[in-house]
């Protein structure tokens, strides 16, 4: 008795089952268990922010972040944890809000705002800070002119042009004047000079809070509708260049990010899909894309491979 001979398939029909059998075994080694997101709450994300460890730009990851359980974006600094409020892209800068600073609606102590030394950002020109309530004989913000005993006079290392405007007003504001503290006890810098440091130690300078205005919104003389918060100034590198490689992951509805001890950029598509170039080759399965390491359901896809395998070859 012979054998039967399963049938010979067409040779369109052998490179078709071949690339399905190919694409199902590689499939898994596309995929990440962990997707780069596009939002953090309300918020959009683009590079050099991320949703989390391996999203948008390394040297910012630890400093900007996505709380999972608030869903709200964060600056970390170590003075503490600051709520995001805005991103303007355009001009890359991002805006803060400080719980513990004062404004003209509530006045609170604090213990001032830093940044870290090795902190991809600067404080934009347009932030105006104002130390509140620092003492006049102690605070090294002051410096006596000189004279001796009750003719003496405290100068403040301020400025003075904008300063006083702003002090006037600011100790005008219902929650400031109930203080009863005098004008000269407010110090004001503008652009901020904290030094090499970008650090307000508000224990040092002997002051009790400050508030921070980043615009005015054209009603210079009206301070509850004053602009209050920390605009940070920020650049993607030396050459302030957005990388192209990250330009044509985000054209291609991916989201930048990186991986590997060397950081080496990485492009997450739809789905947990992870390229080294764009999300261009899911509709091409183009022949430039380098897989990483599989994270799940590899033998289920395994296992369906063989079936189509046995499939094409008929049965005896």
């Amino acid at each position: 008795m012979k054998l039967k001979q399963p049938p010979l398939l067409p040779p369109s029909s052998i490179k078709f089952h071949g690339f399905i059998i190919i694409t199902l075994l590689f499939l898994p080694s596309l995929v990440s268990a962990e997707t780069c997101k596009k939002t953090c709450g309300d918020q959009i994300l683009r590079y050099p922010f991320g949703s989390g460890h391996g999203c948008g730009d390394p040297r910012f990851q630890k400093y900007v972040t996505c709380d999972p359980d608030q869903n709200q974006l964060t600056l970390v600094t170590h003075t503490g944890c600051y709520t995001i409020n805005t991103i303007d892209y355009d001009n890359q800068v991002l805006y803060i809000s400080d719980p513990t600073m004062s404004t003209c609606s509530s006045t609170q102590p604090s213990k001032g705002f830093g940044l870290d030394w090795d902190a991809p950002f600067t404080f934009h020109d347009d932030n105006v800070f104002a130390l509140l309530d620092c003492s006049i004989t102690s605070s090294p913000l002051y410096r006596s002119d000189g004279a001796d005993g009750a003719n003496s006079t405290a100068y403040p290392l301020c400025d003075n042009n904008q300063g006083a405007p702003v002090c006037s007003l600011l100790y005008s504001c219902p929650d400031i004047s109930s203080l009863s503290l005098p004008i000269s006890t407010c110090c004001v810098y503008t652009p901020m000079d904290l030094g090499p440091s970008f650090e307000m130690d508000l224990q040092k300078l002997q002051c009790t809070s400050y508030t921070a205005i980043y615009s005015f919104s054209g009603q210079e003389s009206n301070p509850e509708s004053w602009m209050y918060g920390v605009a940070l100034k920020y650049r993607f590198n030396v050459n302030n260049d957005y990388p192209r490689d990250c330009s044509d992951c985000e054209r291609s509805n991916g989201v930048c990010g990186y991986k590997g001890a060397y950081n080496s950029f990485i492009c997450s598509c739809f789905g947990g899909v992870i390229t080294t170039t764009d999300c261009y080759f899911l509709a091409t399965l183009s022949d430039s894309v380098r897989l990483l390491p599989s994270l799940m359901g590899t033998w289920v896809i395994s296992s369906l491979a063989w079936f189509i395998v046995w499939a094409s070859l008929g049965t005896v």
